[in-house]
């Protein structure tokens, strides 16, 4: 059903994907911040270079690793084979991804209610969403999972708002992005998808029938893109790989306990509340009335929304350890959902609490702004990160004109929200950049280190990622065990070993030398005291993180 909406506005999805990597951007595509799950993707992507082998997936031990399918590996493999093997290209298509995702929230409002003001403030409020943002910086499964899981919520629109007259491209989008979403993700994109079809099936608003969905050119082709790899794997390695997988998927995340069940779902509740913050705040003086008359208005996309949302609180419930991105796949149909309900609600006639959200990301960008460029001028910063200032400092000024004039007001709180990582960046430049991996690799190459010979690592397995993609696939680095790497010394002439654990071997016969020194996390706040002071260097040596070099003295 078609809601009215005026033609003087319109908020266009692709300038809304523009502005989110843009400003998300500079965050995302430097280690800024390192997740520790990127290891997985990443060291398992440089292997595949090395190796020659983009089917079969390894950890940085050169342990075989099968828990989860082969879609964000490749991901990432596609970023390294496209600009060669670095951060950047490491996180590229995950900013891409997350862009999309915004643009397909747009399309799929816009399926439902041909309207283009719900569509646009969908498309600004799941921009504006932290999780989203955060998953679009991280080499990791969520962001892929919630842009296929989105373009399935294409499909799903297009047969809530058409039934079984349908058109069949609804069915490719909804089966091909559901099969790709299984190639990423597994067992919790089936189960989605699934509760889904349940629902078209038999709701009592607008049933679908059997055979609409009963597309066998889709199915089929959706069949083989989300098994390949699956019978690929049974065919090289045979069937004990699945109990890798099984494990991951099921043993280990699904809790048995009631109390831990109980405290997930209120916990998931609570942030799935918080990560639509401020939006959903303008819905408190009237969301019952606009929630009955969506209600009665469009049943089969209400409800459907609902479900949708409740089946992955269930889901997040039951696993053993909760993260709030586990929410995230179902967050762009929830976005559309909260816009109907602020449209209908007309909160764009709450003026006075729009200019104070407004205004508080303005004082809080400007905060950041002011921290930055002080940190930047005592420290010392090449001419782009001032650059990066400066358009953080006009963007921040044509967002103050929109709050004074009281123009557009849902844009400039989306876009100051944004806006902050790009501020942040500017400022974690100093803290965290040049990751260890970038360090390591210009001590290669000062040091004209030959890459033939292999070399140990022992120390933080996710800092041992960023020194794999700083040394590329040039250089072999296995990753030793955290237990027992003592035993497995003799075979290695070429060590690099973190501060913290040099003390445990004996160094004799090695020659030692500083390959990476980096902000440690405890340092911070005497570092940032310290910042343009004289002792900066010394303070930074004396309590900074370091990685050595160890090469064995030849006899």
């Amino acid at each position: 059903m078609s809601i009215s909406t005026s033609d003087s506005y319109h908020i266009s999805p692709w300038v809304i994907m523009l502005a989110f990597t843009v400003f998300v951007g500079p965050f995302a595509l430097s280690f800024h911040m390192h997740y520790p799950d990127e290891m997985y993707y990443t060291d398992a992507a440089v292997k595949m270079l090395q190796k020659g082998d983009y089917l079969t997936t390894y950890l940085g031990s050169d342990e075989l690793r099968f828990k989860k399918p082969i879609g964000t590996y490749w991901t990432v493999l596609a970023g390294f084979k496209l600009f060669g093997v670095s951060p950047f290209a490491s996180r590229f298509f995950f900013l891409v991804a997350g862009a999309l995702t915004v643009g397909l929230t747009y399309l799929a409002a816009k399926v439902l209610f041909d309207d283009k003001k719900i569509a646009g403030l969908s498309a600004l409020i799941m921009a504006s969403n932290p999780v989203l943002i955060f998953s679009a910086t991280r080499s990791i499964p969520d962001v892929l999972l919630v842009m296929t899981m989105t373009a399935s919520a294409v499909g799903f629109a297009g047969l809530i708002r058409f039934g079984d007259a349908t058109p069949k491209k609804y069915l490719w989008i909804l089966y091909i992005s559901l099969a790709v979403a299984f190639e990423v993700k597994g067992l919790p994109a089936a189960a989605l998808g699934g509760f889904g079809m349940v629902y078209l099936l038999f709701n009592p608003w607008k049933k679908i029938s059997f055979k609409t969905l009963l597309h066998i050119p889709s199915i089929l082709v959706a069949l083989f893109i989300a098994l390949f790899w699956f019978v690929a794997m049974w065919k090289i390695h045979g069937p004990t790989y699945l109990d890798s997988f099984l494990e991951d998927q099921v043993g280990t995340r699904v809790a048995s306990r009631y109390l831990l069940i109980s405290q997930n779902g209120f916990l998931a509740i609570g942030i799935l509340i918080l990560i639509f913050l401020p939006w959903v705040i303008f819905t408190f003086s009237s969301v019952r009335k606009s929630v009955v008359n969506l209600r009665k208005d469009n049943p089969t996309f209400f409800w459907f929304a609902i479900l949708w949302g409740l089946a992955i609180l269930a889901m997040g419930a039951m696993t053993s350890k909760f993260y709030e991105r586990y929410l995230l796949p179902v967050a762009p149909v929830l976005a559309i959902l909260l816009a109907c309900i602020l449209v209908r609600s007309e909160f764009e006639e709450k003026r006075i609490g729009l200019k104070i959200t407004s205004w508080f990301f303005l004082v809080v960008n400007s905060i950041v702004l002011l921290f930055s460029l002080w940190l930047n001028i005592n420290l010392g910063a090449p001419f782009l990160i001032y650059a990066q200032l400066l358009i953080g400092l006009l963007i921040l000024l044509y967002l103050g004109r929109l709050t004074i004039l009281g123009r557009k007001l849902p844009k400039a709180i989306s876009y100051g929200f944004m806006l902050l990582f790009f501020m942040i960046s500017s400022g974690t430049f100093q803290i965290s950049l040049p990751d260890q991996g970038q360090q390591v690799k210009a001590f290669a190459a000062q040091e004209k280190i030959d890459p033939t010979d292999k070399i140990g690592f022992i120390g933080n397995l996710h800092t041992s990622s960023k020194i794999r993609i700083g040394l590329g696939t040039d250089y072999e680095m296995i990753d030793l065990p955290s237990q027992g790497y003592r035993d497995a010394l003799e075979n290695y002439n070429r060590l690099i070993i973190e501060d913290k654990y040099l003390d445990s071997i004996n160094v004799f016969g090695f020659q030692k030398k500083v390959a990476s020194l980096n902000w440690a996390s405890g340092a911070i706040p005497d570092l940032i005291r310290n910042a343009g002071h004289a002792d900066f260097e010394q303070t930074l040596m004396e309590k900074g993180q370091k990685y050595y070099w160890l090469e064995r003295i030849e006899d």
